[in-house]
């Protein structure tokens, strides 16, 4: 858990909206502000003017942690460093975020994966409290996966990108999908734009017993799937505007998740209902948001003994060697 006691800001930057929070954490939240997400010099424009605001009535504060829609550059040594990359929202890529902010605000600024930045909010307050290895899955705009193991976000060349994983498709089903970049990965199957293309409606007006849930089902059954038999996580914690508030297809994707592991691990935690297994978040729509301090406190603690260097256009760390 965060302990921070210094004045924190994150920004949940989202394919749909933006979350932006002021404060230490749940129970001390100062100021909170959601922000509709177009263009990228409108949106980042609006959130400077919402920190700006905040900073001249609640005094500046420390660190600045932004959990972002990706995909994200997020080595320090990179050129692009702290960069949006090739991504399916359009317009965004190559969208530079943790420079412009260090640079207008001079604060040390964490930056992750918006999936990660949830994962780490529920972690420290929420549904995987007290747990190393576990996992946050976003099913909204997009579809993306923070996997935590022994506390830590995985990273190696970059960070994972599971929602684009290729999966066994629903028999007879061969609707090509709507990721511009795979076709039928789990977000082109799953994702609220792919069920709009696919059935002409947006997912929040669709009842539960619509057939096109067979689909979306399956398929985030099956990213599970390969979630526990990869990284094992001791949970799964299953959010998003898609899915958020529809127990009864919590309830569905659980029992297809047991059907597809049919009985091949035998760990305490896959047996019975999966009720505790695969579960809400416990922070509803502030996930992202608060994991977004807790990138800002992880930030402020990392930078010391560290200096910032901000050159064309690049900002990043080098170790004071």
């Amino acid at each position: 858990m965060t302990s921070s006691t210094k004045l924190l800001a994150g920004i949940e930057l989202g394919g749909t909206k933006c979350v932006c929070v002021l404060g230490t954490g749940p129970s001390d939240i100062r100021a909170q502000e959601r922000l509709p997400t177009r263009d990228p010099e409108t949106t980042l424009a609006a959130i400077e003017a919402v920190l700006s605001r905040w900073a001249s009535v609640h005094g500046r504060f420390e660190a600045l942690g932004i959990s972002s829609f990706g995909p994200l550059d997020l080595n320090p040594r990179s050129a692009t460093y702290g960069f949006i990359a090739a991504t399916t929202k359009p317009g965004w890529s190559n969208t530079r975020i943790a420079g412009r902010f260090a640079e207008h605000f001079g604060v040390p600024v964490g930056l992750d994966t918006d999936v990660n930045g949830a994962a780490l909010g529920e972690g420290c307050w929420g549904a995987a409290q007290g747990l190393d290895d576990f996992a946050y899955v976003t099913v909204g705009t997009g579809v993306g996966v923070g996997l935590i193991v022994d506390g830590k976000p995985i990273f190696g060349c970059s960070h994972t990108e599971m929602g684009h994983i290729r999966i066994a498709r629903l028999p007879g089903d061969t609707w090509p999908g709507h990721c511009s970049f795979h076709g039928d990965c789990v977000e082109g199957l799953a994702s609220g734009p792919a069920i709009q293309a696919r059935v002409g409606a947006s997912s929040d007006s669709l009842p539960d017993d619509h057939p096109v849930w067979t689909a979306v089902v399956h398929a985030v059954a099956q990213l599970l799937h390969s979630m526990v038999v990869s990284t094992a996580p001791v949970r799964i914690i299953v959010g998003g505007g898609v899915l958020i508030s529809r127990e009864a297809l919590f309830g569905r994707i659980r029992t297809e998740l047991a059907k597809s592991l049919n009985g091949y691990l035998k760990a305490g935690v896959l047996e019975g209902d999966l009720s505790t297994y695969v579960v809400p978040p416990s922070l509803g729509g502030l996930s992202g948001a608060l994991g977004a301090l807790v990138l800002a406190e992880r930030e402020l603690t990392e930078s010391h003994g560290r200096k910032r260097y901000h050159s064309t256009g690049v900002t990043g760390v080098v170790d004071d060697e």
